[in-house]
């Protein structure tokens, strides 16, 4: 949401390629398909970070040539491949830049894996669910004394003056409250549930009319484990005030759970794992 302090402005479009400095392993078909400690990680606009394999670091006979090419209008011809281990086979679900600008070398005999087609992705002996981490992506975690309520009409929903604020990179901060300081009575079961793949899985709420206007993450993963079982309130839907002040909807508040390059379901969220 910020911006560069620079005279003249910047190109449409900016690719960021970065070396991983981790261990990642792919794996396919019950098996390890790729084992490297050199993965490039490449940035593109509107889209989740990429991770790029030596091609000598892929397994033997994994990657089958397919007639399907692509342009991509940064790094020019794709082309495509059908990825095989054991009995299993997917296709288009790997590529590689083969026409490459001299600018972008860094991706050159370099191969990438389409997320849902694989089995897991690895850094060590951890999965990690969603797509490649983002070392840019923060999240932090406050204890604070400011006082929180939420309204529905009338009727207080909740009140509380120790509620947590979580600031996220790119994203407006969000408050929890603890589910002492909120009227469960208040809170039904929404429809659906959402992942985030650096807190894990959200269930929502209705209160009254509104339509999920609550969440919560009764089961958090480790690094925001603090927020679990607190819940958080839209406040384009429902009253919420801090200290005294009404919140807003912000820019960067609204969420799409659904990236351009992966069909992102539940799966991976109920069932990380190990």
């Amino acid at each position: 949401m910020g911006r560069l302090l620079i005279p003249g402005p910047l190109p449409e479009r900016i690719l960021f390629a970065e070396p991983l400095r981790r261990r990642m392993r792919v794996r396919f078909g019950g098996t390890w398909i790729v084992d490297s400690e050199d993965v490039v990680l490449l940035h593109e606009p509107g889209r989740y970070p990429v991770a790029y394999f030596l091609r000598e670091d892929v397994g033997p006979g994994v990657l089958e040539q397919a007639e399907h090419t692509t342009h991509h209008r940064d790094l020019g011809r794709t082309s495509w491949f059908t990825v095989r281990a054991g009995d299993q086979s997917k296709q288009r679900a790997a590529w590689q830049h083969v026409d490459l600008p001299d600018y972008a070398e860094d991706l050159k005999d370099r191969v990438a894996f389409a997320w849902r087609a694989m089995d897991a992705f690895f850094e060590e002996d951890e999965r990690i669910v969603g797509h490649a981490a983002d070392a840019y992506h923060r999240i932090d975690i406050r204890s604070t004394s400011r006082h929180l309520i939420v309204r529905n009409g009338d009727h207080t929903v909740a009140d509380s003056k120790r509620p947590v604020v979580l600031y996220e990179s790119g994203f407006a901060p969000r408050w929890y409250v603890p589910r002492d300081d909120v009227d469960g009575a208040a809170l039904a079961p929404g429809k659906g549930q959402t992942f985030c793949p650096y807190k894990g899985l959200a269930s929502y709420y209705d209160i009254g009319d509104a339509k999920r206007a609550a969440w919560s993450y009764e089961n958090a993963w480790d690094g925001v484990r603090r927020i679990s079982g607190m819940v958080s309130f839209e406040p384009d839907e429902i009253e919420v005030l801090l200290d005294g002040v009404r919140l807003r909807m912000e820019p960067g508040q609204n969420v799409v759970s659904h990236g351009v390059d992966r069909n992102l379901d539940l799966d991976e969220a109920r069932d990380p794992g190990t």
